[in-house]
């Protein structure tokens, strides 16, 4: 199992929809992080190769997602 900004991705998805759920990644963002690393958005996430999970490890933290967008989210709800 894939393990990508702290959510593990389930390996029977294409990646572009595995990144998906990621909190703060949606489908346009997940294909252009696809496009922008070279990885195949059509490539199941039980066939990435290493090499391909740390490319795309990389381009998800340029973003910002998940726990950095829920800290925000909170403190603006108080």
């Amino acid at each position: 199992m894939a393990r990508i900004a702290g959510i593990n991705l389930p390996n029977e998805k294409h990646i572009w929809v595995a990144l998906t759920s990621i909190y703060g990644i949606g489908p346009s963002r997940a294909n252009k992080i696809c496009v922008d690393s070279g990885v195949n958005r059509t490539t199941r996430v039980k066939d990435l190769n290493d090499h391909d999970l740390e490319v795309l490890r990389n381009f998800v933290e340029k973003y910002q997602i998940e726990g950095e967008s829920e800290r925000k989210n909170i403190k603006r709800r108080k």
